[in-house]
């Protein structure tokens, strides 16, 4: 059982959202959000704003491999 089904918080710094997703640190702050840590959790509307801002990386990664 992992830390989202035992109703973990979200980890951005104002925010009390129960957490939906676990991402990298170093990659949600790269996205603007404000956070701290190596795994981070996020709300939904703090995901959404994650893949927004990170839409570009993720583009350039596809690429890298040869996955577009």
């Amino acid at each position: 059982m992992g830390r989202i089904k035992k109703g973990t918080t979200c980890s951005v710094n104002p925010c009390d959202g129960e957490a939906v997703r676990s991402v990298n640190g170093p990659k949600a702050k790269a996205a603007g959000l404000d956070v701290e840590g190596n795994r981070v959790y996020l709300c939904k509307e703090h995901y959404k704003e994650y893949k927004k801002g990170s839409k570009k990386d993720r583009q350039i990664e596809k690429w890298r491999h040869g996955v577009a």
